[in-house]
This record gives structure tokens, sequence and C-alpha cells, in this order.
């Protein structure tokens, strides 16, 4: 499930604050675009063996409208599986949006660690938010090791789209926080290091729509500690479902 890439850290710079702020705004206007989070209004799977035709299912949208082709791996057959996704850019969820809220930044949660890749890569089992219990098996290219508040950790993060994707819990989830849990690019820094900015740490994309599958965080995955740092969840108008 390849997420925005708007979300990804910046090279460090002489002022962090300043980066994280213009982070923040430019995920605001991601979120909002017409193809954002909250614009997706409707996921469509196909039977067994069909493929999209786009023409045919863009002809007579309304204006504001976008449609797209999505695919997965059916967790039955492990045969690929079609749908379309629709985008409305005046969605519900966009017009009742208001905001993500988030802690404010603290360079204590910019947190270096090693990173040992694994020669072929290999798969590991992600529990999907509307699987019922099924899991996905998602590349994992490596190891992150790094020790948090005096435990070790040994994390997986995924490969999205070329660039390496951590899925996280922790005890805020559910309370000041998505309760899936929440996602978190990684910064490649050398050969076998990386650099874990959670002061980006945002709401994966099921937060802002149903329409998304999203993996869940593996037990590896969860710290024993609350990571109050990065986003803690959507904020919409009174009467509109929120997500969480």
């Amino acid at each position: 499930m390849p997420v925005s890439h708007s979300a990804a850290p910046a090279p460090p710079t002489d002022d962090p604050v300043g980066e994280w702020a213009a982070w923040r705004a430019d995920r605001g206007r991601s979120l909002t675009s017409a193809t954002g989070n909250l614009a997706l209004t409707e996921t469509r799977w196909l039977p067994a063996g069909e493929t999209p035709d786009l023409e045919a299912a863009r002809a007579g949208q309304p204006e504001g409208v976008t449609v797209t082709t999505v695919s997965r791996t059916d967790l039955v057959t492990g045969e690929p599986e079609h749908g379309l996704r629709f985008w409305a850019a005046d969605a519900p969820a966009i017009r009742a949006y208001e905001g993500t809220e988030a802690f404010p930044y603290d360079p204590a949660w910019v947190l270096d660690a090693e990173y040992a890749p694994v020669e072929g890569a290999r798969k590991v089992a992600f529990e999907h938010i509307r699987d019922n219990g099924g899991s996905r098996d998602l590349v994992v290219p490596g190891d992150i090791s790094l020790t948090v508040d005096g435990r070790d950790y040994t994390l997986s993060a995924f490969d999205d789209d070329g660039v390496l994707l951590l899925v996280f819990g922790d005890p805020t989830n559910g309370d000041t926080t998505y309760g899936a849990g929440r996602f978190l690019f990684v910064t490649r820094t050398g050969e076998s290091t990386v650099r874990l900015d959670f002061n980006r740490a945002f709401v994966p994309p099921c937060g802002y729509s149903d329409q998304y599958n999203c993996p869940m965080p593996p037990r590896q995955n969860r710290f024993h500690l609350p990571v109050r740092a990065g986003e803690k969840r959507p904020v919409f108008r009174d009467g509109f479902p929120d997500s969480d």
C-alpha cells in the first residue's frame, strides 16, 4: 500500500523546527488535495480475474471525481486482485476536516539506529486493519536496531516504493494518538545507519478514510513507553464520524 512520500522526512538542516513546521504544512495540503487521504470515498474490488476499465469507470462521474486503479494479493488464492478507487475533491471528510493534532517538536525523539540489510530481503506478515485478522506479507529489506529507554528493539520497516516505512505502536494509541498505530518514514544515513525522527510520525491513511486497508504494527514494532512526538489524530467537526 504505497503511502504519499510528502510525509517523508527531509535531510537535516540548521533549523529542524522550521523544517518540521514546513513538513506539517505540506502534509496538510496533501491530505486535503483532490486525491489526498481525505478524498478517498470508495474502493471497489472487482470479481476474480477481472481487470479495471478506467474509461468506463470515469464515464458519467461528476466534476471533481478522480478514478484510479489499485491492486493487491487475494488472501485466499494468492492471485492478483484488481480494483478501482474513487476520489472526490469535495468529499464529506474534506469538508468536515479541521486538522490533525500533533505533539510539540521534541529533539529527544530524533533517534539514530543501526541498520542491517538482509540479503535478498525477506517477507514479514503484517496484519491489516480490514482483513479480519488476516495478514499480508510485506518485504522487509533489513533490521533496525536501537535502544529506547534502556530497552533494545529490533524493528521491521517494510519497503514502500523504495523508502523504508515503519509501522509502530506505543501506549498513546487509542488515548492521545490514532488507535491502530502510526507510520514513520525512515531516513538512510549510511550503509549501516538510519535516523528515526518521531516528530514526523503520522496518522496512517485509514485514519482519514475507511476505504484504506492499512498494515498494523507487528509485536516487534510496539514500544513499551509512550512516544509523545509526531501526529496525534485527525480532528473533524461535530457530527462527522471519526475513523479512529
